[in-house]
Order: C-alpha cells, then structure tokens, then sequence
C-alpha cells in the first residue's frame, strides 16, 4: 500500500509538471541553464525565501538567447509560479492593444477615472513629472498606457483593466496557453474589487510564460505586428532602471517592465547590445532594498555569459 500512495503520488507530480509545457519552437539549452544556476548559487538565490503569510517561495528565472538561428531555453525553476505584482501590467496592455486593432477603440480614445480606481497616492518614479491619477480626470488611452508600463501606475492599471475586461485578458492568456498566469485582481484593496472578484485568488505567472509573452513581442507575433511593436515600444520607455539594466552594458537597449511590492522584486525584457540578444524574465521573493544589488550582479553575469560564450 505504502509503494501504491508513493507511487500515485509521483504521478500526480508529473501530471502537474507537465501541465506547463515549453513551445517546441525553443530548444532547451542545457548548458545554459547550468551556468545559470552557477550564477544563481554564486549569488545565494537558489534557496527557499519566507515570504511572510505567503509560506517559502522561490525564483523564477528564465533566459532565451535570441543570439543564433533557433531560440534556445534556459532557466532556473523558470516553471516556477509567483506573485508578478505590477510586471502583469504588461499582459492587460497586451489585451487593450488588441482591442484597438480590432477598432473597437483607438489610442486617443478619452477614458474618464473612477474611484476607487485612484488608488496611488504617490508616484513610482519619484522624477516623473506627470501628476497622480484623480477621480474625474479625463485621460487618452494612449496616456494610460504610458503610465501604467513607464511609471507602473497602479490607477493607470486599474482603469485599463475595466477597458479591457479581464475574461477578454485572460482569454488571449489562453490562447497562447499561458493558463495559470491569469489576472485575477486589480491593484487595489479586495474591499473594493469588482463583484466576483473578492475572493478570487491573487495573480501569479511564472517566468516561462513572461519569457515566451516577450518571445512574441520579439518575433512581432503577439497578436499581430501593430500591437507587437506597440507594446514593445512602450516596454523601451521603461523609467525603472536600478533592477537588471543596472549590471547591462550603457549601450545595451533593454524593452522591459519592472515589478516590486513587500517580498518581491521582478524584471522582465528584451535585451539588444547590437551583437548578443536574448531574454531575461527574473522573479525574486526578495524585497527590493536587498533585491537591487543582486538583480544588477545577475543582470552583469548573464549578460557576459551570453557575450562570451554565444
């Protein structure tokens, strides 16, 4: 009996680990994902993090080096699950730019702002100018969508994904069988979530889908060639630079959005130095202040890995 439940239960976690299958368009590269994980030990990341209320979590790291013909793979626990917080910004802009090609709206489209949708009483980027979102302002979704992936303006993100309406979200989550990494919640208090919404379980995603959504945006296939470059266009004016970009080289473009909140700290992009391209979408249980200096070391490292040996 005993070798029976053993047994049952070693199935049961095969069934779950291939519930998330990698696209058979990457090629698992085995020898990045060593040199990864020498670079996630070297920097004490490979261990279990307390996150408080929320147990252990882990990282979520996932790289693919665009350098060759093919796309190849690698990572650390990169089918990881874990709180975004505001890098699922990116998916909502995904679904609003699908909307506005199909024409249902345009980017000068002039959305009003609702409480409690005005949840930020402060700015993300200390230096940018723009002022808060208040109730009754009267703002372009084009604006929108620049505060909410620049500035990761929580309000921003919240009157957008009433636009876009998350079964419409989620359903283009779907269809590229990103399942699990749905948005579930705006970014606001549960007193205040949509009926249906108050109970729903928090957002997660894993790097593998964040990787593989970039991939997209890369190959101009998210969607369609418009809203790939839109996107990506938006993901290049990216204000946060003290995570990864910090460790990239000064002349290395990198399309990326940001996320951070209590015991977590994410970055996600596109990396081009005009030589070496490849993607990095890295998710820490870390908060930010001790975050930092290890995302610009990661950032440095996997940079020179992919420069030296790609």
């Amino acid at each position: 009996m005993k070798s029976l439940i053993i047994f049952l239960f070693l199935l049961t976690g095969i069934a779950m680990s291939q519930n998330l299958k990698v696209p058979s368009y990457f090629s698992i590269d085995e020898n990045l994902s060593s040199e990864l994980n020498k670079i996630v030990s070297n920097l004490e990341l490979d261990k279990d993090f307390n996150v408080g209320e929320d147990g252990i979590e882990q990282i979520s790291l996932a790289v693919i080096n665009l350098t060759g013909d093919n796309p190849k793979l690698g990572g650390v626990n990169f089918d990881n699950f874990i709180y975004p917080a505001s890098v699922y910004k990116m998916y909502v802009a995904a679904e609003i730019l699908k909307q506005i090609s199909q024409g249902k709206y345009s980017l000068e489209t002039v959305v009003e702002v609702k409480s409690p949708n005005d949840v930020d009483r402060s700015k993300e980027i200390k230096t940018d100018p723009r002022p808060l979102l208040q109730d009754g302002d009267s703002v372009t979704v084009n604006y929108l969508l620049d505060l909410m992936i620049t500035r990761s303006d929580n309000s921003a993100a919240n009157c957008l994904i009433d636009l876009a309406d998350r079964k419409n979200i989620n359903a283009l989550l779907h269809k590229y069988n990103w399942q699990g990494s749905e948005v579930t919640r705006k970014f606001l208090s549960r007193k205040f979530e949509d009926p249906g919404y108050e109970k729903i379980r928090g957002t997660e995603t894993c790097a593998l889908h964040a990787a593989d959504f970039l991939y997209l945006i890369f190959k101009n296939q998210l969607v369609n060639p418009w809203v790939s470059m839109q996107l990506k266009t938006f993901l290049g004016r990216q204000l946060d630079n003290t995570k990864l970009v910090a460790g990239l080289p000064k002349d290395a473009m990198f399309y990326h959005k940001t996320g951070w909140f209590s015991f977590w700290t994410h970055d996600v992009g596109i990396v081009d130095d005009g030589e070496v391209k490849y993607i990095i979408a890295c998710f820490l249980p870390l908060r930010e202040e001790d975050a930092l200096p290890k995302l610009k070391l990661l950032g440095e490292r996997i940079h020179q890995v992919l420069k030296s040996k790609y």
